[in-house]
């Protein structure tokens, strides 16, 4: 069922749209988590800092291929908002025929590439095949990846967020049962995991797929649809690229980071990688609130009511503020009791407590800032005004960028894992910044 957005009280319409993003969200990491867990368990520690030590690049790769098909999906949304349907079926098409292209593309890059970067990345030795072959399968399955993201994005657009999320939760379930097969009963290793993820990943897009064909007639292109307009081609790779641009300068400077703690060993990089997970976690809700922006302000922007636009955004933030606290006391306290489902009974976890606190004591210092990004960037990207957004990117790779080589330099740990938080609180002012110059630029447009 698709929804309008430019109606009802915008706090009311953000939140309904929100909570089932966010529910999907947890139930992606959660089984996320149930791979590291599984890994960490069965095959064993070094087993996890290689699954850990390429979640970077899996942020490269994946987040430049989404970023594009997210904002091929932008134009979707900001034609529906003004209730032109037959333009709404022409950008599906569209959009569908240029996410074949970057999806191959991509594919071939990182295949070719993989084993130079892990080597720039200071990956160690003890970890470094087990990284190789992880990395290498989840590049095979990007087709289904992105797929999944651009047919829910689709969804989204028209404000259906409610099939995406069955259809990850059925994901996600396929995904822990194939874990067990191929890791426990197979012995595949961290390929195993990698080839769960894939193939559960794939399930889901065709599930949103055979949803949109079958139940979303506004959504549903007609034959003589497909093929490319150079209308709609020009505006959505002008909302894509600087979406692609903004996850691949951002996830780069979380490689410089994650070579940062690559150097400190298997130990630190198997701690780290361990609070990576209960960190995805927490943030979902800023991923979702993200996610809900552009949609809303998508629909609104095309609608013309930017007064409503700057209502939801006021009261995106005055969301988030809360769950921001509530994340934080759950992040600090509970840390201690997670870790111990990611390792087996002869791990010792005070070698690897201290390396884990660390990076969530500082990040929790700085999950307002976070939100603030998520918010104020994709409500720029649902105006339009992708390059803005992609300038905050750029700023999270600065700061990134330096505070890893800072702490190369002078040997620091706390620098290195301090690198995200840095980059959130600078980038989070940037943000409210920029958001209110786009709005009068907007408001002198109209």
């Amino acid at each position: 069922m698709d929804r309008s957005l430019t109606e009802g009280k915008p706090y009311v319409v953000i939140l309904k749209f929100m909570i089932p993003l966010f529910v999907g969200n947890l139930f992606q990491q959660l089984y996320n988590m149930v791979d590291t867990i599984i890994v960490g368990k069965f095959v064993g520690a070094n087993a996890l800092a290689a699954v850990g030590s390429t979640g970077t690049i899996m942020f490269l790769v994946l987040g430049i291929a989404n970023g594009m098909a997210t904002g091929f999906t932008v134009l979707t949304s900001q034609k529906y908002g003004a209730g032109m349907y037959e333009e709404t079926r022409a950008t599906v098409s569209n959009g569908i025929l240029l996410a074949a292209i970057v999806i191959a593309a991509l594919t071939a890059l990182s295949l070719t590439f993989m084993d130079s970067i892990l080597t720039i990345m200071n990956t160690p030795e003890d970890i470094y095949e087990d990284a190789y072959s992880y990395i290498s399968v989840i590049c095979i399955g990007i087709t289904a990846l992105v797929f999944y993201n651009l047919f829910s994005s689709f969804l989204r657009a028209v404000g259906n967020s409610r099939v995406p999320l069955i259809s990850l939760i059925f994901s996600a379930l396929v995904n822990i049962v194939l874990d067990i097969v191929f890791i426990v009963k197979f012995h595949m290793g961290v390929a195993g995991a990698a080839w769960a993820t894939d193939i559960s990943q794939g399930l889901a897009a065709v599930m949103c797929l055979l949803y949109i064909i079958w139940k979303v007639p506004c959504l549903t292109p007609s034959r003589s649809m497909w093929r490319f307009n150079r209308e709609y081609t020009k505006k959505q790779l002008y909302i894509g690229v600087p979406m692609a641009l903004q996850f691949g300068i951002t996830a780069s400077g979380t490689m410089i980071m994650q070579s940062a703690i690559n150097i400190y060993g298997s130990v630190a990089v198997a701690g780290f990688t361990a609070a990576c997970k209960v960190q995805n976690l927490l943030t979902q809700g800023m991923m979702a609130i993200g996610a809900t922006a552009t949609s809303y302000t998508g629909q609104n922007f095309g609608k013309g009511d930017i007064n409503r636009v700057e209502h939801g955004i006021r009261d995106s933030m005055k969301i988030m503020t809360v769950y921001s606290v509530i994340a934080a006391f759950i992040a600090y306290f509970a840390l201690p009791y997670i870790m111990r489902l990611f390792f087996s009974s002869d791990v010792d976890l005070t070698d690897l407590m201290p390396w884990a606190k660390t990076y969530i004591i500082e990040c929790i210092i700085a999950y307002i800032p976070l939100s603030a990004i998520n918010i104020f960037r994709n409500a720029m990207q649902g105006c339009g005004y992708g390059m803005t957004a992609m300038s905050l990117g750029i700023v999270e790779f600065l700061t990134r960028f330096a505070a890893a080589a800072v702490s190369m330099r002078i040997g620091s740990y706390a620098l290195a894992v301090g690198s995200d938080p840095l980059a959130w609180l600078t980038a989070g002012v940037t943000s409210a910044i920029l958001f209110s110059v786009v709005i009068k630029d907007i408001r002198k447009r109209i």
